[in-house]
């Protein structure tokens, strides 16, 4: 047998030793992504941590000319709706999502106290994406009727999946846009747990909507998107869409308050 015949036959025999992979389950297990991310993205988020300020934050900076209008396509970790039409599930949370989410013994709320939502979403690249999300049991019926009413009006969200623990203590990048509910943690610069921390608060496009407290942006690189004049996609505007749908369920928004402003912050509590 000649020598480039058996090396064609080692590579053979050492790739058969592995299966072929097959098409992830529906499954919350959140890994490997459903569907591989875009090629050649024009921005990679997360990718370089920023300076720390005095307070533990990142270092506040102008927003990246590739971020200036921020239309990110979305990476498939479920699969997408049917037909793209909106679709919601709320169960308990399974083993494996608690698992890998921010929840800790000494949160606020035990895990029969939330809920693992699903839900469609209209993605920036102009597909129908499925999302996850925990929330409080006592509203996630309310929570997939607004993002039902974010899906019929094709409201472009770029992320919507369940915080992961090891995010909490991450160096911050400042280029973070995922919508999500509950996160434990203490609220920003305070000493109380947030909204967040009892799954009562949802933030929606972080990114297009930043949290401002005196020199302080969250996140740090959305700075052009303190000027709402601008108006963007992704954006939360008084009066709009986001900010009707989820005052029908009873809901407040944080661009509504003086200081901090926080357009992203969506709260059953007040808070």
């Amino acid at each position: 047998m000649g020598l480039s015949r058996i090396v064609l036959l080692l590579a053979l025999l050492a790739g058969g030793c592995s299966s072929s992979p097959s098409p992830p389950s529906p499954s919350p297990s959140y890994s490997p992504p459903f569907s591989p991310p875009p090629a050649g993205p024009s921005w990679i988020p997360g990718a370089d941590p920023l300076p720390l300020r005095p307070d533990g934050y990142g270092e506040v900076r102008p927003t990246p000319p590739a971020l200036v209008n921020r239309s990110l396509p979305t990476v498939d970790h479920l699969p997408p709706p049917r037909g793209n039409r909106y679709a919601a599930t709320a169960d308990p949370v399974p083993s494996s999502v608690l698992a890998r989410s921010t929840w800790r013994r000494n949160c606020p709320v035990e895990p029969g106290q939330l809920r693992y939502l699903t839900m469609s979403f209209w993605g920036f690249d102009g597909r129908a994406h499925t999302g996850e999300m925990i929330v409080a049991r006592t509203v996630a019926a309310d929570v997939t009727r607004a993002f039902k009413s974010l899906f019929d009006a094709r409201f472009p969200i770029e992320e919507m999946r369940v915080v992961r623990a090891a995010e909490l203590t991450a160096p911050p990048t400042g280029d973070g846009n995922n919508t999500t509910a509950f996160v434990c943690r203490p609220a920003v610069l305070l000493g109380r747990w947030s909204a967040h921390a009892l799954g009562l608060a949802i933030d929606v496009n972080p990114f297009q909507n930043p949290y401002r407290r005196d020199d302080l942006v969250l996140p740090e690189l959305a700075s052009s998107y303190v000027d709402r004049a601008k108006v963007r996609p992704g954006m939360i505007l008084p009066g709009d869409g986001a900010v009707r749908a989820f005052a029908a369920i009873g809901w407040k928004w944080g661009g509504e308050w003086s200081t901090p402003v926080d357009l992203q912050h969506f709260t059953a509590t007040g808070g």
